[in-house]
């Protein structure tokens, strides 16, 4: 009887704990998704309802002015195709450098990898700083060149460490061992069979740097003086700001002259909105096709564990 009690007190506890767990995921939901969900809503909304906090869940007044002025403007298809030109070419050159060097330093018979190891993680201790880094890319002729973009950042030592730490679970030593056997050279096994036994590493580790290159504006509000090879985030950027000092020549796009200053400043917000749905829209549709190799990489990991 007594027993039956407490099972029936250890079930009531935990409901109580799925419940508490599953009313803080719904407030982090909704907290995390709610503004992204207003930028799409007040995208397509009437701008003077927008600011005058009329829409709230629901789109008000459909409209498309705001992504016929987005598509209208040069800027911002330019700096587009840089970004996807800096994503893409970083992200290539980062997997062609972040790949090989993790498998080798996967390898126990390497022997200075712990010290080249040593290397790598003693600089993520520090920042070499922004003159240093200026002064380095101006004497090496990086200066408001694309290369900028991509040479400085062909390797992030911490998606190094977690490439090498999945050839050293993932890989088996015995496969490494049969393939020497079978007269398989060290760079063969690394792209015959560790490249692909590792879709779920290229895929995620593909990822980050494709992020890293996509949400990158430092580099060109730094080391970047033409205004044609700024990304998207530079002119994302150049916008919010004009908008906030309410400069209205820089902000409200051809055709809407005549207009008040209260009317730039809703199409400003209009553009604004706008560029920020086309500018986040790429990751949004990539982040669902990369999402099983995420799970698979969390069960190769529990399975060898």
């Amino acid at each position: 009887m007594a027993s039956s009690r407490n099972t029936k007190k250890e079930k009531l506890g935990d409901r109580l704990i799925t419940m508490v767990i599953a009313a803080l995921i719904v407030i982090t939901v909704v907290v995390v998704a709610y503004p992204l969900w207003f930028v799409l809503i007040a995208s397509f909304s009437d701008p003077s309802l927008v600011a005058s906090g009329q829409v709230t869940l629901w789109p008000r007044g459909l409209t498309l002015a705001g992504y016929e002025l987005v598509i209208a403007d040069e800027r911002i298809w330019q700096g587009y195709g840089n970004t996807i030109l800096y994503a893409v070419g970083g992200t290539t050159l980062n997997l062609l450098v972040t790949l090989p060097a993790a498998f080798a330093l996967s390898r126990r018979d390497f022997r200075p990898r712990r010290t080249l190891l040593f290397g790598l993680v003693f600089t993520m201790m520090f920042s070499g700083g922004l003159i240093p880094s200026y002064i380095l890319f101006h004497n090496l002729g990086l200066l408001n060149t694309r290369w900028v973009f991509i040479l400085p950042v062909a390797v992030n030592v911490f998606n190094l460490i977690i490439a090498r730490a999945f050839f050293e679970v993932s890989i088996p030593e015995e496969l490494y061992d049969a393939a020497r056997v079978d007269g398989v050279s060290f760079f063969g096994f690394f792209t015959r069979i560790a490249l692909p036994l590792s879709g779920a590493l290229v895929a995620v580790i593909g990822l980050y740097y494709f992020v890293q290159h996509w949400n990158d504006y430092f580099t060109g509000l730094v080391f970047i003086r033409d205004q044609s090879m700024l990304p998207l985030q530079n002119v994302l950027q150049s916008i919010i700001l004009a908008n906030q000092s309410s400069n209205v020549r820089e902000v409200a796009t051809v055709g809407a002259g005549g207009t008040t200053m209260q009317d730039a400043r809703e199409l400003a917000d209009q553009i604004k909105y706008g560029v920020i749905i086309v500018s986040s829209l790429p990751l949004l549709v990539l982040y669902p096709f990369v999402q099983k190799y995420f799970n698979k990489g969390v069960m190769l990991g529990a399975v060898k564990g």
